[in-house]
């Protein structure tokens, strides 16, 4: 079948590019799940490896349908993949909209998972690394207060608590003081040891006070045009991708019609 060589090979390579780069996310979410002890958390929204297979894996299988269907000019894969393409853009669309009417709900949900996240530190190493990034990242310590790491069995600040932890922080709470010295010298684990036991204002000499919740909201309001930014362009490569892959489904099905209607003169000849 002859059809507009542009259009078909601009969608197999759009198609082609993100089925490579979900199976990098299967490959790394493979390796991150088997190399984890086998206490480690199992559930979907606190496990990364977990959330980075579940996308990988959908992603390789949506692809891999829209690749065939471009290469082979196969209408029947082609129109699956346009109509997921289709379900998941409306998705984006709902969720988009309901992010923005019910922003305090989604604030305190993640707020509860970042909570459940807390709870679990010790438990999952990715999750555990991840946190660590975090606190690291934005200057932050647990989520609303450096005193939400009481909601850790091995933090709590308990008489009862007979962890060597009890009241304190993780590392990553721990303000660096020179931060290019901190690089190369050892890193000191205990820092953050008996800081739950202080108030605020002497606790803030030694490490970050304010939630990581506040932090990352303050860091999204001060980018959002940067955000905005790629979520619109993303959004608009998904459209593009769909109406590429609509325009080759009536390419395709324009040149069996001619061809049906070609063996329908033959014989009247």
């Amino acid at each position: 079948m002859r059809t507009k060589q542009l259009i078909k090979y601009t969608l197999f390579v759009s198609c082609y590019l993100f089925w490579v780069a979900s199976g990098l996310m299967v490959a790394v979410g493979i390796y991150a799940k088997l190399s984890k002890e086998a206490s480690a958390v199992d559930s979907l929204l606190a496990d990364p490896s977990l959330i980075l297979l579940t996308v990988g894996i959908l992603m390789f299988g949506i692809t891999f349908v829209g690749c065939t269907g471009a290469l082979r000019d196969l209408p029947v894969l082609l129109k699956i993949f346009a109509w997921i393409l289709l379900i998941i853009l409306i998705l984006q669309i709902v969720a988009a909209v309901l992010g923005f009417l019910f922003s305090g709900m989604v604030l305190e949900k993640a707020a509860f998972l970042m909570g459940k996240a807390i709870s679990g530190y010790r438990d999952d190493l990715d999750l555990q690394n991840l946190i660590d990034y975090i606190q690291k990242k934005f200057e932050c310590c647990g989520v609303h207060s450096y005193k939400d790491w009481s909601q850790n069995i091995y933090f709590e600040c308990q008489d009862s608590n007979p962890s060597l932890e009890r009241c304190a922080v993780p590392f990553s709470c721990c303000i660096q003081k020179d931060k290019e010295a901190a690089i190369t010298s050892v890193l000191n684990s205990m820092c953050g040891y008996g800081t739950q036991n202080l108030r605020s204002w002497k606790a803030e000499s030694l490490i970050y006070t304010e939630g990581c919740m506040e932090k990352i909201v303050g860091w999204g309001q001060r980018n959002l045009l940067l955000i905005a930014g790629l979520a619109i362009g993303l959004f608009f490569l998904e459209i593009l991708v769909f109406l590429m892959a609509v325009m080759l489904i009536y390419q395709i099905d324009l040149i069996i019609q001619k061809r049906k209607s070609t063996r329908r003169r033959g014989p009247e000849k």
